[in-house]
């Protein structure tokens, strides 16, 4: 893949200034007047769908993935490449919007949570569930208040929402905390675990107080290093011991995000206590997460949580599925100290979790 820039450069007497990252997805469809099938658009095409661009005070640019790409085939490479561009373009623009596609943003924008360190202007990822030349698409919606996110600032240039961020609807919620709740509602995604930092109607308000800062004033740098030989093994009653067996000894493995019942529960059977603690020993990192939406791993509350701590597995708190996947996968990448990996997975760097 590569990315290039889009002639659609707005002029630039306006006051604050927003990049656009097109990656792919929905937001980028149109329909072929011919077959009436659904096809990627170029960057020029989506955005002259959208006129009321222009009536914003804003300078706005534009880099195109090249290809666009389907949501579906994201994979780490793409997050890297979306971290060079904003590390690339970064003391030319005041936000970022990433347009992407709604399958796989919870994914991505847990992951840019972690990549970006020094991060003090606001990354906003959306994107839309119908193309943006469909009747009644909430792209326009989507994509215009985005670009409004990424522009504020308070009243001393400080940036409004200095953090990795996902809008959609009309709320803008903390990147690693959000889950794609519905596959046909326009209120597609929602942060079960920690309030939104905006909402928007006649006025956008913030909520300060729940927006993520950095402590350390410091330049951007990125981390674009990822591990992801690690699986998602979701109990359910009636798993076998052959199926959690042969998961636990796929060769390279080096980590689990295991995801139990309630408040952190799995069966108590010997061979499921022996497995994990054959894993830990071997130094496979086992991260427990609930397979609830809402509320958080509490691990030694129940009996039936008693083995797992004994078997050297880790709380993920109340980690969403795609925070801890990426954020293992992260930190499998940077470190190579097991023990160190676990302190970290544990610890919130980028408010993904509250202990």
């Amino acid at each position: 893949m590569s990315t290039q820039k889009s002639r659609f450069i707005l002029p630039m007497e306006k006051t604050n200034s927003v990049l656009l990252i097109f990656t792919g997805g929905t937001i980028s469809m149109g329909e072929n007047p011919n077959t009436q099938s659904l096809a990627p658009l170029d960057t020029e095409q989506v955005l002259s769908f959208i006129p009321e661009l222009k009536m914003l005070n804003i300078n706005i640019a534009s880099v195109s993935f090249h290809p666009l790409i389907d949501s579906s085939d994201i994979t780490p490479d793409s997050w890297v490449q979306i971290a060079e561009v904003i590390q690339e373009h970064y003391n030319q623009f005041d936000g970022f919007v990433v347009l992407h596609g709604t399958d796989t943003m919870a994914f991505s924008a847990a992951a840019l949570s972690f990549m970006l360190d020094g991060l003090s202007k606001p990354v906003i990822f959306t994107g839309s569930q119908l193309p943006v030349g469909v009747l009644r698409s909430d792209a326009k919606e989507n994509l215009i208040t985005a670009i409004e996110l990424a522009a504020a600032k308070h009243e001393n240039g400080d940036a409004m929402v200095p953090e990795v961020s996902l809008f959609f609807e009309d709320k803008l919620m903390r990147g690693n905390r959000t889950t794609k709740r519905n596959t046909e509602e326009f209120n597609a995604f929602a942060s079960f675990n920690y309030p939104e930092l905006a909402k928007t109607g006649v006025h956008i308000k913030y909520y300060q107080h729940n927006i993520h800062r950095e402590t350390v004033a410091q330049p951007l740098s990125i981390n674009t290093h990822f591990d992801n030989n690690i699986v998602v093994l979701k109990i359910f009653p009636g798993i076998t011991a052959n199926t959690v067996k042969s998961i636990l000894n796929i060769p390279g493995l080096r980590g689990v995000v295991l995801e139990t019942f309630g408040s952190g529960n799995a069966p108590c059977a010997e061979w499921f206590y022996e497995l994990l603690k054959e894993a830990t020993e071997k130094g496979i990192v086992i991260v427990n997460i609930s397979q609830c939406r809402a509320g958080s791993v509490e691990m030694g509350r129940y009996e039936t949580s008693v083995n797992l701590l004994k078997a050297g597995v880790i709380s993920g708190y109340d980690l969403t599925m795609e925070a801890a996947t990426t954020k293992l996968m992260f930190l499998l990448g940077k470190y190579d100290d097991t023990n160190e990996v676990k302190q970290l997975m544990t610890t919130s760097l980028k408010g993904e979790l509250i202990r």
